[in-house]
């Protein structure tokens, strides 16, 4: 992935780095955590909410109206961890592949420059 003396960067990343900030630019609230929707049969529904704070899980009892809120928030928030997972790959591409590094006497691996 090292880039040779006098290669032309690569034009594609950029386009794909900008295109990835659009998509994060246009996401809505976030939220950590997990909902579930348990429908009692013959009883009252319930909406618990749970998430880890400081090692330890909490559960929060949530009306129907905050579950479907907090659901479409925790599809943003990953869909955020997984935009900026292809980031950060892209940002070790451009990085191994643009900016002069040390004399090796073998190449690194993808899994070596966290790109596999």
């Amino acid at each position: 992935m090292e880039r040779q003396k006098g290669a032309p960067p690569t034009s594609g990343r950029p386009k794909e780095y900008s295109r990835l900030c659009a998509r994060l630019a246009q996401t809505g609230w976030i939220s950590e955590g997990s909902v579930q929707d348990r429908a009692a049969v013959g009883g009252s529904p319930s909406y618990p909410w749970t998430r880890k704070v400081k090692g330890k899980t909490v559960c929060v009892a949530l009306s129907k109206e905050q579950y479907d809120w907090l659901k479409q928030a925790i599809a943003n928030w990953r869909t955020v961890q997984q935009i900026l997972r292809q980031m950060q790959r892209l940002s070790r591409e451009e990085l191994f592949a643009s900016v002069p590094g040390p004399k090796r006497r073998k190449k690194l691996s993808k899994k070596a420059l966290g790109l596999a």
